[in-house]
């Protein structure tokens, strides 16, 4: 059992690394990575299903907090950042991350893995069929950034990600490039994260069945031994990004996409 826990355990500072290096070169907080990684590892130490899929959204929010952080400061020093409209989104992202809170105390699981596919098809279609999909414009336009803050702040708490997804499909459907896109995702990854763990701790608060070192639906343990690797990984990531071609960036981010929602779609499937 020990050697299991060790085993466990250098998983987690591996995938830590995976997560932090996403986190950086796509502008995505990790939460694509991280919440597939926890639900295998939750289902492994026996948390109940309904418990599974907010104990995993919650903690990726956690863990998303310094990789965000991270990723923000690197995007920000090659002034690739839209500070104006990332600015004009902080309220709106945050009222739907409260909402989105909210709604995960009392969500099923099906809905967590119906959303995490959605939007993660949604982006990735979005970047494979640029040329054939109608452009809705080169600016998001100012009545539409309130409404656009609140998707994206509520989608991202619902399913454990940083906002990045969203945010990457929003800014690019209104002709923003795809190294700004992910710059300023970067960003929003920070407004989620910080009042998304806040929420799923409260939301959690008086459940029962969930493992040791928990707040809430947020494990602190798998937090710790996820938060080193990632941390550093996310500024490697986040410097390469500015190195490669706008191509490639968009082909590696929607295959890496329609991976991880197969193997939700396979789960939901079989369950």
């Amino acid at each position: 059992m020990t050697m299991q826990f060790v085993v466990l355990g250098l998983a987690l500072l591996a995938s830590g690394g995976l997560v932090g290096f996403l986190a950086g070169i796509f502008g995505v907080g990790g939460g694509t990575v991280i919440v597939p990684v926890l639900y295998g590892v939750f289902l492994w130490i026996g948390v109940p299903e309904e418990l599974r899929m907010p104990l995993c959204a919650g903690t990726s929010l956690a863990l998303i907090i310094p990789t965000s952080l991270a990723s923000f400061t690197t995007h920000r020093k090659a002034a690739s950042i839209d500070l104006i409209l990332l600015k004009s989104w902080i309220m709106p992202i945050v009222i739907g991350v409260i909402g989105g809170a909210i709604a995960a105390r009392y969500a099923p699981a099906c809905a967590f893995k119906i959303a995490f596919v959605s939007i993660a098809l949604t982006t990735a279609a979005r970047l494979l069929l640029r040329d054939r999909l109608p452009q809705l414009g080169y600016d998001v336009p100012r009545r539409f950034i309130a409404p656009y803050g609140v998707i994206i702040g509520a989608s991202a708490s619902l399913i454990g990600i940083g906002g990045g997804l969203v945010a990457n499909i929003v800014m690019t459907m209104h002709g923003r490039t795809i190294h700004q896109a992910v710059a300023t995702s970067s960003g929003v990854g920070v407004l989620v994260s910080l009042p998304g763990t806040l929420g799923y701790m409260a939301a959690g608060w008086d459940k029962g069945g969930l493992p040791p070192f928990s707040i809430g639906f947020v494990s602190i343990a798998a937090v710790l031994l996820l938060m080193p690797t990632s941390f550093f990984a996310a500024k490697i990531g986040a410097r390469l990004a500015h190195t490669v071609s706008k191509g490639r960036l968009e082909a590696a981010f929607s295959g890496y996409l329609i991976l991880v929602s197969t193997q939700f779609c396979v789960s939901l499937i079989s369950a």
